[in-house]
């Protein structure tokens, strides 16, 4: 099976029409995408948008020998003049399979919001799953025949990201899957940050006319093991490192701050991260991490090692000079060096947050500036053991390892 990307875009194409946004400004080039279209084989057409003959043509390849043309959009009908010799636009109702002449059977995915979704499955055998912007699949099941592994879904991964969690969970989404990204907006720059985005979710994206061999083994983007996300106070990081971990099913949130009972501005701290989570996530409210991170299961997300650090410190007696020289010192090394080889081993995936304290006022008291010299070697040695390390600074990532 070939699948031609006529376009990879937003239903308003990338830049938006008069729109003065930075994402917008800087689409040029590869990152200015059509709205999404693809031609499979050749034969099938999913989706009719403007100027789809002269896309064709400058991919390389016709409209001509197209004998169906589905719509995915809400709505009943194109958005578009049918160009001439093109069939008229339809839509298959959700649940039903279409077989055509061709040897190609399309099978209509129901939706959670208006639109409709399309798995191929070409003579050859290969198997492509294509869904509409802003669309999820509903009532996939784990384990059903429509919801084995398919070779290549097209899905909106950046507005959508817990559709590709629901196609992980399902099993229809695999290790070998290959995960392209279209629908793409203006709500992520470009670029660089566009496709760094969407390698944390195990995707990527490519230009308008690219031509995809379903099956041929091009390489699915590999996931981290082990990332580390440092920043300062308000900087994004927490914000960053869920969205690393939002296109996956049942993710584990240690939280390492516990509930501080009758501290009201820090209990609506711990609340507006709670609203921000997938409801499929589980939260449990630990220090223990050892145990955990060498445990099988679902991605974890720590946050924060600042906080597992404070608790060590208390833990030893660090804050007390003579408890510090007594002792207090080397246990705190001890279980530095034990978090640190459980990160090592950890087959996990694993996303740690920590605070970066180090570049700012020098703290004016003994044991502010003992936590901060601690706290630098702990981010330090946790990030000498993960595949990726990232600063998040004003709410922009900057990637320090990958």
């Amino acid at each position: 099976m070939e699948v031609t990307l006529l376009g990879t875009g937003a239903p308003a194409g990338l830049p938006r029409p008069d729109c003065p946004c930075a994402a917008c400004a800087t689409a040029l080039g590869d990152d200015a995408r059509a709205a999404t279209a693809l031609l499979v084989d050749g034969a099938v057409l999913l989706d009719l948008t403007p100027g789809a003959v002269f896309a064709a043509a400058r991919a390389g390849r016709s409209l001509g020998d197209v004998r169906q043309v589905l719509l995915s959009h809400p709505g009943d009908g194109p958005a578009v003049e049918v160009p001439d010799g093109l069939p008229q636009p339809g839509r298959v109702p959700d649940g039903r399979e279409l077989a055509l002449l061709t040897g190609h059977r399309v099978r209509a995915v129901a939706m959670d919001a208006p639109g409709t979704g399309y798995a191929v499955t070409a003579p050859d055998g290969g198997r492509l799953l294509y869904l509409p912007p802003g669309g999820a699949p509903a009532g996939l099941e784990e384990g059903t025949a429509a919801a084995t592994a398919y070779d290549l879904v097209l899905a909106d991964v950046v507005g959508r990201p817990d559709a590709l969690a629901r196609l992980r969970a399902a099993g229809a989404v695999g290790p070998a899957t290959d995960v392209v990204a279209v629908h793409l907006d203006h709500d992520v720059p470009p670029g660089g940050e566009v496709r760094r985005r969407l390698a944390a979710a195990g995707a990527r994206a490519v230009p308008d006319g690219s031509t995809l061999v379903v099956g041929s083994g091009e390489e699915v983007p590999g996931v981290p093991r082990r990332t580390l996300v440092l920043g300062g106070a308000r900087s994004g990081k927490s914000v960053e490192a869920e969205r690393r971990l939002e296109s996956f099913p049942e993710v584990l949130y240690v939280a390492t701050g516990g509930t501080r009972g009758g501290d009201r501005e820090w209990a609506a701290r711990v609340a507006v991260h709670r609203e921000r989570r997938p409801g499929s996530w589980r939260t449990v409210e630990t220090c223990e991490l050892g145990p955990l991170l060498e445990a099988e299961g679902p991605p974890l997300l720590v946050d924060c090692l600042s906080l597992w650090l404070t608790d060590a410190m208390d833990s030893v007696g660090a804050w007390d000079d003579a408890a510090w020289a007594d002792g207090g010192e080397r246990l705190l090394r001890e279980r530095v060096a034990e978090l640190v080889a459980a990160v090592r081993a950890t087959r996990r995936t694993v996303v740690l947050v920590s605070n970066e304290v180090g570049s700012g006022i020098v703290p004016a008291t003994a044991s502010g500036r003992r936590y901060r010299d601690e706290l630098g070697r702990l981010n330090a040695s946790v990030a000498g053991e993960c595949e990726q390390v990232l600063l998040v600074v004003a709410g922009q990532a900057v990637v320090l390892r990958s």
